[in-house]
């Protein structure tokens, strides 16, 4: 399950990264919001899918409740879900 969730977390990180840096810029600048729809779904669906995951595992790998809110705080960071993925998860076991 571990490793289904750094696939995801790195999913949910590209997506908001592509929210934030493609889709909304062409929006408000290039007065094209067709990205905006389809990669916000998927970055929504992907965040939701992220957050339930770290809660399965939480209770799954006891984690600590600290290190399981930066986990889920990391979410809505650019770039946080990457942190997680490679510097948090990386000495755990995939399961």
């Amino acid at each position: 399950m571990l490793k289904i969730f750094k696939i995801i977390a790195f999913l949910e990180g590209i997506s908001l990264l592509a929210l934030f840096f493609i889709a909304m810029p062409m929006k408000y600048f290039m007065d094209k919001p067709e990205l905006v729809g389809p990669v916000g779904m998927a970055h929504g669906l992907l965040f939701i899918a992220y957050i339930v995951m770290a809660t399965v595992l939480k209770f799954d790998e006891k984690w600590s409740w600290s290190k399981y809110f930066l986990i889920c705080i990391a979410s809505i960071i650019p770039f946080g879900t990457f942190y997680v993925e490679f510097k948090m998860l990386k000495t755990e076991s995939p399961s």
